[in-house]
């Protein structure tokens, strides 16, 4: 040997009783001695068994993240955490592009319709939201209330929430829209949904003098849900909105600006009050005022005059 150099020193052969009780204090039981492969196993089992306690332990005092997987991450060792997740997330920050589904949509997105009227003139029904963003993008939605609603079963109470959303672009179109969900969060963007699919337009009409821009609505109108009753009255220019705060807001979002409310009932039901209110601002077109009375030209439907389109497939 050379000089200066260690001699590796051999490493003490444990007794018996020392190997019983080191694996007693790991709470496994002591292999026979004859039976190699058994204590080979044993061994193994005892590894894995710490391996997995010092993975699923409580976190560290320096604030790692504790349970199973930490050593990789969000997502452990599972496989998929490195992958999928980046590709998932990078999928919400992008916004998809809207693939219509409806004649409807299809007809607005290949550019036929020119605006929401002709969509009211016939009657079609809009089923994709989308449109409404198409036609309307000054649109302003606000939540009105949030509540927790409850329902008996077995089991105990299930409470959920509902949100109610008014939708408006303060340029005569409104839209009411009511939605329950377990989370408030899903409550609030599937009532916003709702809201832009009963958009409707209202009249807008003045009281007085007919100078400048309308101002108000051009007739009487009222409104009524469960106990509550909403009259709208035409007011002189320059009234304002005399409302309850939240009627108020339902008919700035609506584009009117001076004009007298009457409520009865239980108006503190406050998604009566609106839906009353909502009611009888959308009556305002189907008074025939005099100056509406003149003949109007049939046209043919948009799905009829543009027929050859929607047959050829989705085409844009």
């Amino acid at each position: 040997a050379e000089v200066g150099a260690r001699t590796p020193r051999p490493r003490p052969r444990r007794s018996r009783q020392a190997r019983i009780e080191h694996f007693s204090a790991a709470g496994l039981e002591h292999p026979a001695p004859h039976s190699l492969s058994h204590l080979l196993n044993t061994q193994r089992q005892h590894t894995q068994t710490a391996t997995m306690a010092d993975r699923g332990g409580a976190a560290p005092a320096g604030g790692a993240r504790g349970g199973f997987g930490g050593d990789r991450g969000r997502g452990g060792d599972r496989g998929r955490g490195r992958g999928r997740g980046r590709g998932r997330r990078g999928a919400k920050s992008e916004e998809k592009e809207w693939q219509p589904v409806t004649k409807l949509g299809r007809l607005v997105k290949a550019g036929k319709i020119k605006s929401m009227e002709e969509i009211y003139l016939h009657s079609l029904p809009i089923k994709e939201y989308q449109i409404v963003d198409f036609f309307l993008p000054k649109l302003k939605d606000e939540v009105m209330k949030i509540k927790p609603v409850q329902k008996q079963t077995r089991a105990g109470q299930r409470t959920r929430f509902k949100a109610i959303v008014v939708i408006g672009d303060s340029e005569g179109h409104i839209g009411l829209g009511i939605k329950t969900s377990k989370e408030v969060a899903t409550a609030i963007r599937a009532a916003i949904i709702i809201a832009k699919l009963s958009v409707v337009p209202i009249r807008r009409g003045y009281w007085g003098s007919n100078l400048g821009d309308p101002h108000s609505i051009p007739v009487k109108e009222s409104g009524k849900c469960g106990s509550v009753t909403v009259r709208l009255i035409p007011a002189p220019r320059g009234t304002g909105l005399v409302a309850s705060p939240a009627v108020k807001r339902l008919l700035q979002l609506a584009g009117v600006n001076d004009i007298y409310t009457a409520s009865s009932g239980s108006t503190k039901t406050l998604e009566n009050t609106l839906k009353a209110t909502f009611t009888a601002i959308t009556n305002t077109y189907g008074f025939l005022t005099p100056n509406l009375w003149k003949e109007t030209k049939l046209t043919r439907s948009p799905l009829e005059e543009y027929s050859d389109v929607l047959r050829d497939g989705k085409r844009y």
